[in-house]
């Protein structure tokens, strides 16, 4: 473990993606260690049952740092580089299928918007921002928002934001389903390390099967996608979390998936 990745008792893995200095700017080493996390959550190397992103400054993530792109001998060998190991830090949180959560403090522009899409609840405050920030700079989007953004808010609403360079804010945020919740500024981190908490408490399987389930709709059929969801609960109904649920059900008590899952 690095000092941007903490894995907590609890089992929160706590990813840092910016540094507090340069704007906050998505940090690349960040980048990299992150994903090194995740992947050796993936080979069993590390016990992680949920995801915490954060950033270490005022703000989330503001973005790829300009000025390096700006400096940099070959822009287009540059950018490609910084975007493939993005990308392999958003495939390894979508791989790993553990419930994602975001402390969105600030803004959350470019690549930092991006992120926070993908996290499962994204928690933020009433001076929360989000913007993609890709026109100002004449560049298009990165880190898959493309691809999630009209999933959430639907495509003609997402080509609005994108083309426009929206600034979403706090209220509108929540609105369009971008924010999961707001609490007041200071309690950003706290209020998303408790959700990150909770659901490392719970059942990873089906938290698992949902977003597998989830991911696949918009391209299965009713009929596939009945088939999936019945293949998905007869599975989970013997693994040790499904037991545990049912018996827990039954006797009336709160069900104790850490202890299932051995």
């Amino acid at each position: 473990m690095s000092e941007l990745t903490t894995l907590h008792d609890d089992g929160v893995l706590e990813l840092t993606i910016s540094r507090d200095g340069a704007g906050n700017s998505l940090d690349h080493d960040a980048v990299l260690a992150g994903a090194d996390a995740l992947h050796r959550v993936m080979r069993g190397q590390l016990d992680a049952r949920a995801v915490l992103l954060t950033g270490q400054g005022k703000n989330f993530c503001a973005g790829g740092n300009v000025a390096k792109f700006a400096a940099a001998d070959d822009r287009r060998a540059y950018l490609r580089g910084l975007a493939h190991d993005l990308n392999t830090f958003v495939s390894a949180l979508y791989a790993t299928q553990r419930p994602t959560v975001a402390a969105a403090t600030g803004w959350a522009a470019g690549a930092g918007m991006s992120l926070a899409l993908h996290a499962d609840f994204a928690i933020g405050g009433p001076s929360t921002r989000m913007r993609p920030a890709y026109p100002g700079i004449g560049l298009s989007p990165d880190g898959g928002m493309s691809w999630l953004l009209p999933q959430i808010v639907g495509l003609g609403r997402a080509r609005t934001i994108l083309l426009r360079d929206e600034v979403l804010d706090a209220p509108a945020l929540l609105e369009a389903s971008l924010l999961s919740e707001i609490v007041d500024d200071d309690q950003v981190r706290t209020r998303a390390r408790a959700v990150a908490a909770e659901l490392a408490a719970g059942p990873t399987g089906s938290y698992a099967a949902i977003r597998r389930l989830l991911l696949a709709s918009s391209s299965h059929t009713l009929d596939e996608q009945l088939i999936a969801e019945a293949e998905s609960i007869a599975d989970l109904s013997i693994t040790g979390e499904g037991v545990e649920g049912v018996d827990a059900f039954l006797a009336k008590r709160i069900p104790d998936f850490p202890r299932a899952r051995g």
